[in-house]
């Protein structure tokens, strides 16, 4: 073994340089012998089959090949895989953790802008921000000062749907304001919301009782359609249905058909499909606010990825344990 582990970049080329700008690439190439510009984007190539050989950390990315057991079978000496993003479900195989590889996430990094992103959306909505913006455009004028009924923050019921990473810190961030949250997981009980300090109740009961909603449950068969013509049909008039997981999590021809009657409202980051066609008219109602799948780091916000790997590497190095494992019983539930 060299005096700093051998390690090797998997994943898209062109994310590397965004993951791992100069200052955090510096700090990650003085704890592991790593070359930026040899980047595996297909490591049964033949051509990383020396450096893939003598690597001990993969430093992997969006984009990163399969690590099935010809690829394990051609790095005998790898102990970890640091994951510069969420989910490793796809690109990991149980084969893995057979090994005793250690896996890591960058994920609790990326839950923090999704979080924040859905702090400031939940927090507009309650002001009734984006259709009111749109009322003023289309009627080209100032409807004065008078006190609006209906709106404001001081305690309305928003419902969190998943204690993700991402769910957990939208908790988190909601403890300073005048709101009160409440959460639906079917994996959580009541001392585990207990812990979270929020009531836990059933999704049928958190979609009649919430005038906020926000989705932060993961993308798998289970999931798919969670919120369909029913559960929509359930939340009361004027609530906001806020979606920053995944566009199938929920049933878009029931949402259209709810938010034509003006019932309800949404903020997507996520639909279903993925980019919406042109010619949607989720694109043009006054009460759809949508952005381009942007919640998750974006720019600046990447860096942070790359720095979540620089620790977990430093840990790697001195022998010690991963901070944010992964374990092979989680990707099922993984997004």
């Amino acid at each position: 073994m060299s005096e700093r582990p051998r390690a090797l970049f998997a994943m898209t080329a062109e994310n590397v340089p965004l993951l791992f700008p100069p200052d955090v690439l510096a700090r990650l190439r003085q704890t592991v012998d790593i070359d930026p510009a040899v980047v595996a984007e297909d490591l049964t190539d033949p051509a990383y089959a020396d450096v893939l050989a003598r690597t001990e950390i993969l430093v992997t990315g969006w984009g990163c090949p399969r690590l099935d057991a010809a690829v394990l079978d051609a790095a005998p000496k790898l102990r970890a895989v640091l994951h510069s993003a969420g989910s490793v479900k796809s690109f990991a195989t149980p084969e893995i953790w057979r090994r005793g590889i250690a896996v890591s996430s960058a994920a609790e990094a990326n839950a923090l802008p999704v979080a924040e992103y859905t702090l400031a959306m939940i927090l507009l909505a309650g002001k009734d921000v984006f259709v009111r913006r749109e009322h003023m455009r289309a009627g080209r004028s100032f409807p004065g000062w008078g006190i609006v009924p209906g709106i404001g923050n001081h305690g309305r019921r928003v419902g969190v749907i998943g204690a993700s990473r991402i769910g957990r810190k939208v908790l988190e961030l909601l403890r300073p304001f005048d709101l009160r949250p409440a959460l639906s997981d079917p994996y959580v009980d009541e001392a585990g919301a207990a812990a979270l300090g929020v009531p836990l109740l059933p999704l049928d009961d958190l979609l009649r009782d919430s005038e906020i909603v926000s989705v932060h449950a993961p993308e798998t068969p289970e999931t798919h359609h969670l919120l369909g013509r029913r559960e929509l049909a359930l939340m009361p008039d004027g609530a906001v249905l806020l979606n920053t997981a995944r566009g199938s999590l929920v049933d878009h021809d029931a949402l259209l058909a709810e938010l034509r009657t003006g019932r309800l409202s949404a903020i997507l980051d996520v639909t279903d499909p993925e980019p919406l066609p042109a010619d949607s008219p989720l694109l043009s109602l006054p009460n759809v606010f949508i952005t381009p799948h942007l919640a998750g780091s974006q720019g600046n916000e990447l860096a942070r990825l790359g720095e979540a790997v620089v620790a977990e590497a430093v840990r790697v190095a001195a022998g010690e344990r991963v901070a944010h494992p992964v374990a092979e019983g989680e990707l099922g539930r993984m997004a």
